[in-house]
C-alpha cells in the first residue's frame, strides 16, 4: 500500500489533494522514525494508540481505515486501496474542476 501511496502523492503533488495519516504507533519520535524508514513524506497527525479521539470521532474499528473525502469535506468513499484509491480521487478532483 505505501509504495502506490507514495507514488500517487507524488502524481497528485501539483492538484488540490491532500494524503493524511493518523498515526497509532506511539509518540512522535517512534513515528518519525517510521516515517523516515519508509520515506513517507505526507503530514501524520500522532493518535498515540488506537483508542484515542481521532479514531473514536471517525469510528476507526480497524487499522489501516482509509476515507476520502470531496473538497467539502464529505465522506465519499471508506477502505479503498491502491489503484481503486487514486481513481476515486482523480474522480473527485475531476467533479471539483468541473464544478467551478
Amino acid at each position: 500500500m505505501i509504495p502506490h501511496e507514495k507514488e500517487m502523492v507524488e502524481r497528485l503533488k501539483d492538484e488540490p489533494f491532500a494524503l493524511l495519516g493518523i498515526n497509532s504507533d506511539g509518540d512522535r519520535e517512534s513515528l518519525n522514525k517510521i516515517l523516515a524508514e519508509n520515506g513517507i513524506t505526507w503530514r501524520q497527525a500522532v493518535e498515540g494508540s488506537t483508542n484515542g479521539p481521532i479514531a473514536t470521532r471517525w469510528n476507526v474499528s480497524g487499522w489501516p481505515t482509509i476515507y476520502i473525502l470531496d473538497h467539502e469535506g464529505r465522506i465519499r468513499a471508506r477502505d479503498l486501496r491502491d489503484a481503486e484509491m487514486e481513481k476515486k480521487v482523480v474522480e473527485l478532483l475531476n467533479e471539483m474542476k468541473s464544478a467551478r
